[in-house]
């Protein structure tokens, strides 16, 4: 009874925000590297801040209180740069601001040597950003969180509790909102930074807190497709000599739907299942072969990437 009345908040709270977004113009305007040619309304994500709130408001404790803390700061200086773009270093400061949030909420201080601490700051903090490179066509951060968030929950129940249930159903139920709004081929409305850097920094939580009670990073796989095309990518840009903070289309997933015209729906549905392939093998082969399994998907995944570079040549010609 508890989701059903979160889904009605979370629909009720995305209604609103369109009318906030439309009297207030928050849109965005496609450009030469957008993946979208119509004006939509942006931030539409912020239901995952929303999402949060109610989180907390139905589990209130000490530690809950530290998460919201770090996903409003992650949520508030992100909608800020939606509506008026900051500088590289503002966003650095609330990113690592919220980040010891969640530090504290795993209870990593004190326990770990400062490196591990700083390694996990530029790791934790790189994963977040990624996560908002990546959101750039209708579906695909609401269903890659979803193929997130499903191989996290069969772990939680199964093989190891981290958390309670509520802490992965609600983001759960807010990609589902979301998506209602957003995979379609004519999207309603698109994340935003809001929507992208909040639902990152909440999977990177979970991930956190998964990691430091197994004392195992396989888990870190969760990730691995996002993981392998924006590594890729940076590796590319750098090569091309291009400075790697700046907008591009040179993600895997934007060669698809941009040259290749594969319709963003079918894109993100890739992904999505890549991803739910990737993280099935690690939870049942890992436990067989070790970190074997995880090389062998990072191999594939390389591999499969390079055919960007094919089909690069292929649009051009």
């Amino acid at each position: 009874m508890i989701y059903l009345l979160v889904i009605i908040l979370l629909f009720l709270a995305e209604l609103i925000y369109f009318r906030i977004a439309d009297k207030y113009n928050i849109i965005d305007k496609p450009n030469e590297r957008s993946s979208h040619t119509q004006i939509t309304l942006r931030g539409g994500g912020i239901i995952y801040w929303v999402a949060a709130l109610l989180y907390v408001l139905f589990n209130p404790s000490e530690s809950d209180w530290w998460f919201l803390l770090g996903i409003t700061l992650m949520a508030g200086v992100s909608f800020w740069d939606d509506i008026k773009s900051l500088g590289q270093k503002t966003r650095l400061l609330f990113h690592l601001m919220a980040m010891t949030c969640a530090f504290y909420l795993a209870n990593l201080f004190g326990i770990y040597p400062w490196w591990v601490v700083v390694m996990g700051y530029v790791v934790f903090i790189g994963i977040v950003n990624a996560y908002n490179f990546m959101d750039g066509i209708n579906g695909i951060t609401g269903l890659y969180t979803l193929a997130v968030l499903l191989p996290m929950m069969y772990v939680n129940n199964y093989i190891q509790t981290f958390t309670d249930n509520d802490f992965l159903e609600f983001p759960l139920l807010a990609s589902v909102v979301f998506l209602f709004f957003n995979f379609r081929k004519r999207a309603k409305c698109f994340a935003g930074d809001v929507g992208s850097v909040s639902i990152a920094f909440w999977v990177v939580t979970l991930l956190l807190l998964l990691i430091i009670k197994t004392q195992n990073l396989v888990w870190i796989g969760f990730l691995l497709v996002y993981g392998v095309d924006s590594v890729c990518t940076i590796l590319h840009r750098i090569y091309l000599k291009q400075n790697i903070m700046e907008a591009h289309r040179l993600h895997f997933y934007q060669i698809l739907a941009n040259e290749q015209k594969t319709d963003h729906r079918e894109v993100s549905l890739i992904y999505f299942m890549a991803q739910l392939l990737c993280s099935a093998l690690i939870i049942t082969l890992y436990p067989i072969i070790g970190w074997w399994i995880f090389v062998i998907l990072v191999v594939t995944l390389i591999a499969i990437y390079g055919m960007k570079f094919r089909l690069m040549k292929i649009s051009i010609t």
